[in-house]
């Protein structure tokens, strides 16, 4: 069984990755580690809830306790990092909370898997997080 901690799964990209990978594997227990905030929807869960390899945990990443308790209770390996405050017209009002979310909850992510020694740690974006290409920017695998 791979353990695999995913971040932020009640999202729309890390629910769709965990209601896809549980419908096609049976050999992942999947620990989904989501605060449910403006991004998340347990409804959006529904196809994956009653399945005995998955497990939710309503929680912040930035909480090293709770991060270290998961990896240890559920002997992570794999890490899937979806978590992140994303929504552009939201930083303009507080950059606090994005600050906190995507570098220090990254962070204490990245240092609990170390000290566990996971075997890969996925960092997952989007493209509010980059930023825009512009008006006459193009997206290409380089840029």
């Amino acid at each position: 069984m791979r353990n695999i901690l995913v971040t932020g799964g009640a999202g729309f990209i890390g629910s769709n990755f965990i209601n896809y990978i549980l419908d096609k594997r049976d050999d992942y227990n999947i620990v989904n580690l989501d605060k449910l905030t403006y991004a998340g929807n347990l409804e959006n869960l529904i196809p994956s809830e009653r399945k005995k390899n998955y497990h939710f945990i309503k929680g912040d990443i930035t909480n090293f306790e709770l991060v270290h308790y998961i990896f240890e209770k559920y002997k992570i390996k794999y890490v899937i990092h979806f978590a992140a405050e994303s929504h552009v017209d939201r930083s303009i009002l507080g950059s606090e909370i994005f600050y906190r979310t995507n570098v220090m909850g990254t962070n204490v992510l990245l240092e609990v898997a170390r000290k566990f020694e996971v075997e890969r740690f996925l960092q997952i974006s989007t493209d509010e997080v980059y930023g825009s290409l512009g008006s006459e920017g193009l997206f290409t695998e380089k840029t």
